[in-house]
Parts: C-alpha cells; structure tokens; sequence
C-alpha cells in the first residue's frame, strides 16, 4: 500500500484523534462514556466479589465467568481511558506505548473469544449432558482451558505486535482512531507492511471465526435439546437465555470480524470507529447483565452478601 511520508526522522509518539470530526460533541460523549466505564468496573467486579464469596456459585459457568469479567475490566481500562482523555485534551502516547496498548488490548480481545467459546461448550455440556457434565467439566479441566484461553491470545498478538515492532512510523504521527488499532497504524508506516497485514488477516480468520463457529454450533445442539421439552415456564426461559446470549456475543464477533477480516466494508473510519465502540463498551458493559444479574443464584448471592449473613459460606 502506498504510505505517506514527511521525512526520515523516525517518529517518538503518536496523537490519537480520537472523535476530532464532532469536536462540539466531546464534554457530552466524555460524560456519557465516564459513566458507562464506571458502570463496566463497578458491574463486573461486582460479579467477581459475589462469586469468590459465595460457596455456591463455585461451579464451573461462574469461575469462567468471572475470568470474562477480569478480561473486560483490564481491556477496556487499556483502551477507555485514554479515549476519555481525548475528549477534553490532545491524547498523545509513545510509540512504544502503543504497540503495548494494542497487544494488551488485542491478547484480551482474542483471549475473549476463546473463553465466549469454551462457556458456550460448558453450557451445551450442562443442558445436553447433565448426567456426565460433573465428569466432563472437573476442576483440572476448567483451569486447562481458562490457562490455554489466557496464554493463546497473548501468543498470538504478541506475534502481530513483533511484526509490528519492525516497522519504521517517520511521520505523520496522527492516529486516526481512539486507540492504537492495527489499520491506522499500518497507514501511517513508512516501511513494507506486507507481511504484518497478512499476518494478521490470517490469524482473525482462523482465531474468530473458529471461537464463532463452535459457540453456533453449541447453541444450536442446545436450541435441539430445549425445544424436546414440554412448553412452558423452563422452555421459554431457556430460548429468552439463549437468544440473550447470542446477540451479545454475535455482537462482539461481529464487529470485529467486520474491522479484521473486512475493514474494506467500512467506508468511513468515523464508522469505524463507532463499530469498534460495540466491542470496546457495549458489550462490556451488556455481558454482566445478560451472564449474570439476570441469574437468579447470582441475585440471591448478591442479596446475602448486601444485606445478611456474613456467615452463609
């Protein structure tokens, strides 16, 4: 692709953009969002609090769950703040600092799919095999998977952001994003990008669309096993879960396939920008509600620690 150059003087630190097309909009989308990030912490350390401290809720679906809501809060404190401080100030990051913001942000992204995967599996396990979920879903299992999840998505970022290291940024430095994103910075690189672009085409490909596709086929052998029961109350919680859950995780997959695999679909990167804003706030902020305070053991759980008996463990 051709690249832009004003010199050869290599570049110390990037400015992020952010939002500059509706600059009369950033005190309101600067309110908006702070409230929305607080609400991402607030509501996810909540879940991890009332999980580690109810016996009751040690299960397998809550300890995944809780390790969903310690990749949202981390991932969106790499990304969230810095957005914020956009609004009300010109953000500048090193050069450095951001190829770290974009392999945290990324290993915890792809880190998500995997584990958006394996809770769909756990749920097919507990729905479709009861009798044998015990079994298949013992301790030392759940803690394999939640450590492959956690060491595949920082292997394969970390592989992206190397090649990414090699590159030369000798102006311009502005990125026109509100975070360190893969597309922006290979616009502004002044050497062959080639290998990195394919690089990372290949590893969406495979590392979203295979999480993708095995969280389909989990909940269609699901969908099978729910409609074999009598209709009534359980059957039409069960579909109200389902769909729930699916739209919140099609929703993550979606937008970042659409940005990873076809960024050419995205005509405008003010677009894309607001498409990165589903996955890198609107879900966050969706998933403690669709997973968990909708629960009913997690309602109870919450109640017991909020207003009696300390002693319930």
């Amino acid at each position: 692709m051709g690249i832009l150059s004003t010199g050869n003087q290599t570049v110390t630190e990037f400015v992020l953009l952010g939002f500059h097309e509706v600059p009369g909009l950033h005190l309101l989308f600067f309110s908006v969002f702070t409230i929305l990030y607080a609400s991402i912490i607030t509501g996810n350390m909540l879940i991890a609090v009332v999980v580690v401290s109810s016996q009751r809720l040690h299960t397998p679906m809550y300890f995944f769950l809780v390790n969903l809501s310690f990749i949202e809060i981390v991932y969106t404190s790499t990304v969230v703040p810095k957005m914020l401080e956009g609004f009300l100030q010109e953000a500048t990051i090193s050069v450095a600092g951001c190829l770290l913001q974009f392999f945290v942000f990324g290993s915890l992204a792809t880190d998500e799919c995997f584990l958006l995967a394996v809770m769909a599996y756990d749920r097919y396990l507990a729905i479709c095999h009861p009798l044998r979920y015990p079994h298949l879903m013992g301790p030392q299992w759940c803690l394999g998977l939640v450590l492959t999840v956690w060491l595949s998505g920082f292997m394969v970022d970390g592989l992206v952001v190397a090649l990414m290291a090699q590159l030369r940024f000798c102006g311009p430095n502005l990125v026109d994003h509100f975070y360190c994103d893969f597309s922006p910075l290979m616009v502004l690189a002044c050497s062959d990008t080639q290998v990195a672009q394919v690089t990372t085409f290949v590893l969406s490909v495979v590392f979203l669309t295979v999480p993708f596709g095995l969280v389909l086929i989990s909940y269609a052998q699901i969908v099978v096993t729910v409609l074999r029961v009598p209709s009534g109350t359980r059957r039409t919680k069960a579909f109200s879960t389902c769909s729930s859950h699916l739209a919140v995780v099609s929703t993550f997959y979606g937008t970042l396939m659409v940005l990873y695999i076809v960024p050419s679909a995205v005509h405008s990167q003010l677009l894309s920008k607001v498409i990165a804003l589903l996955y890198t706030v609107v879900t966050p902020i969706f998933n403690p509600v669709i997973y968990t305070l909708r629960n009913q053991e997690v309602q109870q759980a919450l109640r017991r620690l909020l207003y009696c008996k300390p002693t319930e463990m």
